[in-house]
């Protein structure tokens, strides 16, 4: 006999399972250490009039699906109304069986809304006013999602250009869930777009009352930010690249490409590689020095599509996977850094799922105490995302390195709705180490098993992250 869709032993498929997810991982709480949620709709405690702005302005993966099903780009970006663009969606979610959308979205609709009913063109109607009835309810906003689903920390993701004043506000009013900044500088390597530098660099100085027109002024107002950003609570940066830079670059020669491209002169790819290996080794000392955490972001393709790039912009749903060699690469920044004293904890993200290993060995050829698994191999990530995904990721790390000392799960998402992806992950977690137990592969020690769970999906992140209100 078939088993209830989504019943309250999804994905959990033996007793040992069942005890692992429901008395211990389903309690944690969550620290979200990478997001993309507005830092100001948790400040202003932001409501919603109903479901399709909460739940389809800004994610770009419902809106790449839409676009696979047929659905015009007026009703996914465009024009059409909300409703129409939540029937377009409604029309879509029945042919995503297999991509993880259709749990989320049915996941959200339950433990979001209340609502096990399936979503179709028959039901649209229904759920749409159910949902949007339940919008009114007082508790349904930014601050009240958070605390429903018990999230300790979220980590937002913030250009050094952006003001702060959302995250002080959000500390001053006492709310249960921490925000804190993430420093995400990927602006300042942009030698090779003037176009994008050149403002980058004049809201940088504004925000540190200095008009910046040479490489040590840039390397100033970066400082200055990156002292502001840790007195909000920041200890993480982030960086988004499809390799990492290893051109030599001293700072004369960084200098000279950095005053070519301000005066409008695009940098060359092998120039822009130097003087982003010139800019992080600054930004790789600085978090050293204050035991932040770096995160490397590696492999997606930016704007493949010309035509919709110019029409919608950047992060709308068709960006991809790239193909480039990272290992050679990979290794030879970290050594470089390490050379130098200025490699930080670092966090590895991959987006093309052939680096699993690679990227799970590199870690173990950095590792170096007193922290526990000091190089991450960060949670399946993007198009990994998924329960292959998911599930290839903890059983390579397992194999290759110490499953035990991961940090856990992360939402990287826009949406106040994600936070079902972290029962999703924890339940095939769960079920994966249970079945290990039930095969007579690991120890079945309670006390041992439930230090595990809790370990990866809360303990570790607290242990290794070493925010503010942890420490």
């Amino acid at each position: 006999m078939a088993r209830a869709f989504l019943d309250d032993n999804f994905l959990l498929r033996s007793k040992t399972a069942e005890r692992l997810f429901h008395e211990v991982a389903a309690i944690q709480p969550i620290i979200d250490y990478h997001t993309h949620l507005p830092p100001e709709e948790v400040a202003e405690n932001k409501r919603w009039d109903n479901i399709s702005s909460l739940w389809l302005g800004e994610d770009h993966y419902k809106w790449r699906a839409m676009r696979a099903n047929g659905i015009p780009e007026s009703h996914i970006t465009g024009d059409a109304s909300p409703r129409e663009k939540f029937e377009a969606w409604a029309r879509t979610i029945p042919f995503t069986v297999g991509n993880p959308l259709f749990h989320w979205t049915h996941l959200e609709l339950r433990r979001c809304f209340g609502i096990s009913t399936l979503l179709n063109p028959d039901t649209a109607e229904d759920i749409w006013h159910e949902a949007n009835e339940r919008l009114q309810d007082d508790n349904f906003c930014a601050q009240g999602l958070l605390q429903k689903f018990n999230v300790d920390t979220v980590g937002t993701t913030d250009d050094p250009s952006d003001s702060l004043s959302h995250h002080e506000a959000c500390a001053s009013l006492g709310i249960t869930t921490k925000v804190y900044p993430t420093f995400r500088p990927d602006k300042a390597f942009m030698v090779d777009r003037p176009h994008i530098l050149n403002p980058f660099c004049k809201a940088l100085g504004k925000q540190c009352n200095i008009e910046i027109k040479s490489l040590d002024q840039l390397i100033q107002a970066l400082r200055t930010r990156h002292d502001d950003f840790h007195a909000a609570g920041c200890r993480l940066s982030d960086h988004g690249m499809p390799y990492c830079p290893i051109q030599p670059c001293e700072e004369e020669e960084a200098s000279q490409i950095f005053q070519r491209a301000i005066t409008g002169c695009a940098a060359t790819s092998s120039e822009t590689d130097g003087f982003s290996y010139y800019i992080m080794q600054q930004l790789g000392r600085w978090n050293n020095e204050r035991d932040w955490t770096m995160q490397l972001h590696l492999a997606p393709v930016r704007n493949p599509n010309t035509r919709f790039f110019e029409k919608i912009g950047p992060d709308s749903g068709f960006d991809t996977i790239g193909d480039w060699p990272q290992g050679e690469r990979l290794l030879q920044f970290l050594d470089g850094l390490h050379q130098r004293d200025s490699l930080p904890k670092t966090i590895l993200y991959n987006l093309n799922p052939r680096d699993n290993a690679l990227f799970a060995s590199a870690c173990g050829s950095f590792q170096e105490g007193p922290t526990p698994s000091r190089i991450q191999w960060g949670s399946a990530w993007w198009y990994n995302d998924t329960l292959r995904g998911m599930t290839d990721h903890l059983q390579t790390l397992a194999s290759i390195g110490l499953l035990s000392r991961f940090i856990g799960m992360l939402t990287d998402s826009r949406s106040f709705l994600s936070y079902p992806r972290h029962e999703y992950f924890r339940r095939l977690l769960c079920n994966i180490i249970a079945e290990d137990v039930e095969n007579g592969e690991i120890p079945d020690d309670q006390d041992f098993l439930d230090s595990l769970i809790r370990n990866i999906c809360y303990e570790n992140a607290r242990s290794y992250l070493a925010l503010p209100h942890h420490v």
